[in-house]
Parts: C-alpha cells; sequence; structure tokens
C-alpha cells in the first residue's frame, strides 16, 4: 500500500485527485488487506502469511493505481478493506460475496457469518465504496472506467498461469480488444483477454458503474510478481498511462 493511503482513522475509501480532469476513472476493488477496527475486532483469524497472500488483497494493484491516475491526471478510487471481509466486485446477492474458504485457506470469521454480518458489512465497506465510484464517474459525461487488479501466477494444487496480463470485459469489448492489441505489439509479453477470469460476472464493479451506464471500460489483471514492489508498479503505471489514450481513440474510432 502506497504511504499516502495510510491513515489513523480508518475509512472504507480512499479518493485520490477528486477534481482532476482527465475522463478516466481509474478503480481499485482489492487495494489492501486490511481489517476494519468494526469487523470481528480487527482480524478474521487468518495468518499473518496468508493475509500478505492475494487471497486478502491484490498484490501491487494499489501502487499501479495511484501512480496511474497520477498520470492521467485522472481521479482514482480505492478501497480501504481486505477483500475477505466483503468483496466489492461482487454483486450483493453473490454467493461469493463473504468467502469461507479461499485458496485452501480458511476464514475462521466468516465461517458463521449470517445475513445479519453480511447487511451490516454492506453497510459499513462495500456501499460507501460505490457510492464514491459512482460520485465520480457522474462528474464526467463520458467518463471511462479502468478497473485495475493482480492475479497469483498459479493457485495451490493449480497450473501455472502463463499471461502476463489479461483484460477483462463483458458485453463491450472495445476498450479491452484495443489495449490487448497494443500490448502485443510486444512480443515480450503474453496477453490474454477475460483470463484468469471472465469478465462476465452480474453485479461486479464494471456492471454496476460501466456496462449498465454504457460507459467505456476495461478490467486490467496484471500478474502480481510483476508489481510486487514500486519499480514494477512504476513501469506498469507508465506502460499503461501511455497505452489507454491510444486504446482509446481507436475503441471510439473503430469499436463496435
Amino acid at each position: 500500500m502506497p504511504s499516502e493511503l495510510q491513515e489513523v482513522t480508518w475509512h472504507p475509501v480512499h479518493v485520490i485527485g477528486r477534481d482532476r480532469p482527465s475522463r478516466f476513472l481509474v478503480v481499485c476493488d482489492h487495494a489492501t488487506n486490511r481489517i476494519p477496527p468494526d469487523v470481528a475486532n480487527g482480524t478474521l483469524g487468518v495468518s499473518d502469511a496468508d493475509m500478505g497472500r492475494h487471497i486478502a488483497y491484490d498484490v501491487g494493484a494499489a501502487g499501479v493505481s495511484v501512480r496511474l491516475a497520477e498520470q492521467l491526471n485522472a481521479p482514482a478510487v480505492l478501497s480501504n478493506f481486505s477483500r475477505l471481509v466483503i468483496d466489492p466486485n461482487r454483486g450483493e446477492d453473490d454467493p461469493t460475496l463473504v468467502m469461507r474458504l479461499y485458496d485452501g485457506t480458511i476464514v475462521p470469521a466468516n465461517r458463521h457469518v449470517d445475513h445479519h454480518e453480511v447487511e451490516r458489512r454492506l453497510r459499513l465497506c462495500y456501499r460507501p465504496y460505490h457510492a464514491a465510484i459512482a460520485e465520480l464517474a457522474m462528474q464526467h459525461p463520458d467518463a471511462v472506467i479502468v478497473s485495475i487488479h493482480s492475479f497469483t501466477p498459479q493457485l495451490r494444487g493449480r497450473n501455472e498461469r502463463p499471461w502476463h496480463v489479461g483484460f477483462l470485459h463483458a458485453e463491450d469489448t472495445r476498450l479491452s480488444d484495443a489495449l490487448a492489441n497494443l500490448l502485443r505489439a510486444d512480443p515480450k509479453w503474453c496477453v490474454g483477454l477475460n483470463v484468469p477470469y471472465t469478465g462476465k460476472l452480474q453485479g461486479d464493479t464494471i456492471d454496476k458503474h460501466a456496462i449498465q451506464h454504457v460507459r467505456q471500460n476495461t478490467l486490467i489483471e496484471i500478474r502480481n510478481d510483476l508489481i510486487a514492489d514500486e519499480v514494477g508498479q512504476l513501469e506498469w503505471a507508465d506502460r499503461f498511462a501511455q497505452l489507454l489514450p491510444k486504446a482509446l481513440e481507436v475503441a471510439e474510432i473503430y469499436g463496435a
């Protein structure tokens, strides 16, 4: 987590550069592994080692998001709670909204969570985060939502993932396709579409803030070993700061 996002009093969301003029809006659903003090007394009973893994947050994604937004002169919205508390990249009725088991790790504080506790976490964390995105997106009539994520090179007991970057999309493929084509111009990168996950998830962040409002969008998944340190985060932020305006131009000229 970048040092500029540290705070004494916990808040569910960070908004950076609220008044920046770019039509791009950078969002980071899984920016931190922080457990709010009002959730299970600030601990989910998960080891420090597991809280440092991808199961708790998207390693490196916050650093890329902050620096990408700076270079685009765009606002950024970052969550300030672990995906293990509640996953903001899910619909409110999604069965994986609160995970009890993730990549082989049991989450003790989630094992007996009932609908009252889920509703409380929605009010405490999830809804303020999405309200902030909705507010920022409304500031520009042609807002473009860019969601930054990272993925682990290998899940436990699974095959290694060959991609360096994946671009996820639902019905609107324009910006993702254009970005993928531009990045593939450099043969050293293994680039995929809708990998390692599908971008078609009803109620997720892109669906909620882009698809339902007919906004240009893409979800960028970067393999987390590439952005585990500040050097990698700066490198990929700079790369996408150069590619995104070019891709948007292509998407709007030639896109369906």
